[in-house]
């Protein structure tokens, strides 16, 4: 496991966590996950901005297999950008290879950094997921096979879905409302978040909000099934990162799938690649938990 730095330099937190500074053709890669997206929502069965609150930030895309056992298994997917930048509409292309499996796809929108803070990210991703489960049975989705899922401050967003109290968020709700997650180059330890200029300028995180917002520091809720990866070429600290959760939540790990020779970006693609073990562990995660 890689040992934390002594100390988080503003300089050294910058170099680790910029990822458009790693990875030399980030713009190229995003334009191209914007048209398949585009494409996705063209194609395939989609029901889009389906709210699950009042916020306009707060909608879901659900899209759904043409042919599909009713009640169908769930994807949730969050996802990534540092809580600041994205959408739900730059990642429809996450669907089509789960839809192909028979697997309904809900792609989540949430307010973004400085507009809102993370605790109120969090809050709307726990609403999403609420609505989604008192709503299964008008959505054809079935309440025992729900996975939450996403990718880097997805993957931070998945992780707080996992260790949240349920029944506190909404009485509602049963203990274990999900039945597993997928982290893909998730952030679980906010602290040198914090000591990153080019980021803390916009997420503003002081030392008194890290814990409550760092699933490092907290347990699962449930005996839901956790599923993690991470890029071989990321930075040591996203490496990190993804070893440290999978140790301290060594009781519900299912798998951690080695993803060598992909950077932060790559990592996110073999998410949606059939054949690839990232997207098999997934598939089988949503259609085992029925």
């Amino acid at each position: 496991m890689l040992a934390p730095p002594p100390s988080y330099a503003p300089t050294f937190c910058n170099e680790q966590y910029n990822n458009g500074l790693r990875v030399a053709n980030v713009g190229a890669i995003l334009s191209a996950w914007q048209a398949r997206a585009a494409d996705a929502r063209a194609t395939l069965r989609c029901r889009p901005d389906i709210a699950y609150g009042t916020a306009a930030s707060e909608t879901f895309d659900l899209f759904e297999p043409d042919r599909a056992s009713s009640p169908a298994p769930l994807l949730v997917f969050i996802h990534g950008g540092y809580w600041r930048s994205l959408s739900k509409a730059d990642f429809s292309w996450i669907a089509p290879a789960y839809v192909a499996r028979g697997i309904k796809v809900a792609v989540v929108d949430y307010g973004l950094c400085p507009s809102v803070p993370l605790e109120t990210i969090v809050r709307q991703n726990l609403a999403a997921i609420a609505h989604l489960w008192l709503e299964a049975p008008r959505l054809g989705v079935a309440r025992d096979a729900i996975v939450v899922s996403g990718h880097s401050a997805g993957g931070h967003l998945t992780a707080m879905m996992l260790a949240a109290q349920w029944p506190r968020a909404d009485a509602r709700l049963p203990v274990d409302p999900l039945r597993g997650g997928v982290a893909v180059s998730g952030l679980y330890d906010l602290e040198p978040i914090r000591h990153a200029p080019y980021l803390n300028a916009d997420l503003q995180l002081t030392l008194d909000r890290v814990a409550p917002l760092s699933p490092l520091y907290m347990r699962p809720a449930s005996r839901a099934a956790l599923i993690t990866a991470v890029g071989g070429d990321e930075s040591d600290e996203f490496r990190r990162h993804n070893a440290e959760i999978g140790s301290a939540w060594s009781d519900v790990l299912r798998e951690d799938v080695a993803l060598p020779g992909e950077n932060h970006f790559t990592a996110c693609e073999r998410f949606a690649a059939p054949g690839h073990r990232l997207f098999e562990a997934t598939a089988e995660l949503c259609l085992d938990a029925r």
